[in-house]
């Protein structure tokens, strides 16, 4: 049977950055295609005509979309080995809570972080670090979220990693500092190859993407 999995991606996306840990974690080959978010491709635009968004996972021609519906998606196609989510119903559902929380409460606000001045920054700022202390209270003295096993929420919330220089840069706080456990998790999360070998470089998303977005857009 053909095995065919594409990636369409655009470097510095956190949501893209998930699917590059879980593909690595699961041991699977795939192409990945870095796409123009001005001008789309054709084939992305095929590939998600409704948002017309990355990333995309094309698994023998057929697509699928949204980063969380995509985990789960490749922890149920190849569930041989290193399993995402937990085995309990209970404890998975518990997974995907977490997941929608962190894109909702932690993801939905990157944007605006590195982009906002003055009141709104700050605004912006207390609500991320509120969301970050509430996962720092579910993660505890766990090494990872699902316990002793790297799973499905520490997929969806490493990706950040990649981002907390800029955001610390930009709005001028220390993660460490506002939450020492998340802080220590993240040196765990770099230390794994899955994750040290998916994630670009902190410096590098700064420097190519933030500073040069800021010149261009005059932000």
């Amino acid at each position: 049977m053909e095995n065919k999995v594409v990636l369409l991606n655009f470097w510095p996306s956190s949501y893209g950055m998930r699917l590059r840990i879980a593909l690595a974690e699961k041991g699977i080959k795939y192409e990945e295609k870095d796409e123009n978010l001005v001008e789309k491709s054709s084939l992305l635009l095929e590939m998600n005509p409704v948002h017309k968004t990355i990333p995309v996972l094309v698994h023998n021609g057929k697509p699928i979309c949204e980063s969380l519906n995509i985990l789960q998606y490749i922890d149920e196609v190849w569930n041989e080995n290193s399993p995402l989510l937990p085995s309990d119903p209970y404890e998975r559902a518990r997974a995907r809570f977490w997941a929608d929380f962190i894109d909702k409460k932690a993801f939905s606000l990157v944007r605006r972080l590195w982009l906002s001045k003055g009141e709104k920054l700050e605004a912006v700022k207390k609500e991320f670090i509120e969301g970050l202390k509430t996962l720092e209270g579910e993660l505890g003295d766990k090494i990872y979220f699902g316990g002793d096993k790297f799973g499905f929420v520490d997929i969806s919330l490493a990706p950040l990693a990649s981002w907390f220089y800029t955001l610390e840069t930009c709005a001028n706080f220390s993660v460490e500092a506002e939450c020492p456990k998340i802080g220590s998790w993240t040196k765990r999360c770099w230390e794994r190859e899955s994750v040290a070998n998916s994630l670009p470089n902190p410096h590098k998303i700064y420097a190519d993407w933030v500073v040069e977005h800021k010149k261009q857009y005059g932000e």
